[in-house]
């Protein structure tokens, strides 16, 4: 006779235990990634944020260790000789990296790890890591994604013009992405719910399996 406990009580001990699961979150420039992050850790979520590595300046309105460890290019380079990046890309003329020991600790303890990277290093994380849940922010429509590009007046008009040929570029890699999530801008708690909602069902998954890295 078939004893439906002891069938089933392996399944129950799997559920019980971690899951923890890496998210990309990504999309063109000023679609919102970093409202959306930010956002995020105001609902103290048991989530690991990962803070990328970047040769950029610091803008006026940016903190250390908390929206990017600002680093020198000669720095930059002795990470990538010591193999201390889970990746890199030159973005805009910065280099930008994503430290690797900060993803493996976090998984190691049973968080899910949260990186917010351009649609270029998504590209490689996917490469990388196959088992990671990726993310595609979009605003409403392309007039808005442009509108926000000029409103937030961080460049020149030279790079601005950049940043907007890169984003229309971007937008034509969503496909590329499990996931889109529409960023609207007087709406962006909805984009938090829309996203911790996804990260939810992809902790449930029956196919679920470990990040390797």
């Amino acid at each position: 006779m078939l004893d439906i406990q002891d069938d089933v009580t392996p399944i129950y001990d799997q559920q019980n235990q971690p899951h923890p699961i890496l998210v990309v979150i990504s999309g063109p420039s000023g679609v919102g990634k970093d409202t959306t992050l930010s956002l995020m850790k105001q609902r103290n979520l048991p989530f690991h944020f990962v803070v990328t590595a970047t040769t950029r300046p610091r803008r006026p309105s940016e903190a250390e260790g908390v929206d990017y460890h600002f680093v020198s290019v000669g720095e930059f380079a002795e990470m990538i000789d010591s193999d201390e990046l889970l990746e890199y890309a030159v973005v805009y003329g910065d280099y930008k990296g994503i430290p690797k020991t900060h993803v493996r600790k976090a998984l190691a303890s049973g968080k899910d790890v949260i990186l917010r990277i351009d649609v270029q290093g998504a590209a490689t994380i996917r490469r990388l890591i196959p088992e990671a849940v990726t993310i595609f922010l979009v605003a409403e429509n392309e007039e808005e994604q442009m509108r926000r590009l000029r409103e937030r007046k961080t460049e020149t008009p030279d790079r601005l013009k950049m940043r907007i040929a890169t984003a229309r570029k971007e937008l034509q890699q969503l496909h590329e992405f499990q996931y889109i999530v529409v960023n609207r801008d007087d709406r962006q708690e909805e984009t938090v719910d829309k996203v911790i909602s996804i990260i939810e069902a992809e902790k449930c998954r029956v196919d679920w399996s470990p990040v390797n890295l």
